[in-house]
């Protein structure tokens, strides 16, 4: 279904700027978090079809903030992948135990992150 919202946390304004415009490109509508703390609030208040939730952030981390979010009912089922640039062996299975459905890592590779997206928004 088109024009599913995507949340994108990520303080790094050339990453966000190329996420968001990729995914409008592919007809998602986009919200933009650069903290941890205005991620929880914009999924609570938004209830977004995904997340793409930066590891490294300011203020709380991007596991922190999942962890809020798994904590809520009322975001607790929504998917959200990491990203991160810290490519380092054993991360994926890090992520996936900290409760991330996916991991993505920067630099960020655009047909995997469209891949990655649909997937996790239902869309093929």
């Amino acid at each position: 279904m088109a024009g599913e919202r995507v949340l994108v946390v990520e303080d790094n304004e050339t990453n966000m700027k190329l996420v968001r415009d990729v995914l409008q490109a592919k007809g998602y509508s986009t919200l933009e978090a650069t903290t941890g703390e205005d991620a929880v609030e914009l999924a609570l208040s938004h209830e977004p079809a995904l997340v793409l939730m930066d590891v490294q952030l300011p203020g709380i981390d991007g596991v922190e903030a999942l962890g809020r979010l798994r904590r809520d009912e009322r975001t607790a089922f929504i998917p959200v992948l990491a990203l991160t640039a810290q490519a380092m062996s054993g991360d994926r299975e890090r992520f996936l135990e900290a409760g991330f459905n996916g991991y993505l890592s920067k630099p960020i590779d655009v047909v995997q992150l469209i891949q990655a997206v649909q997937e996790h928004c239902g869309r093929a």
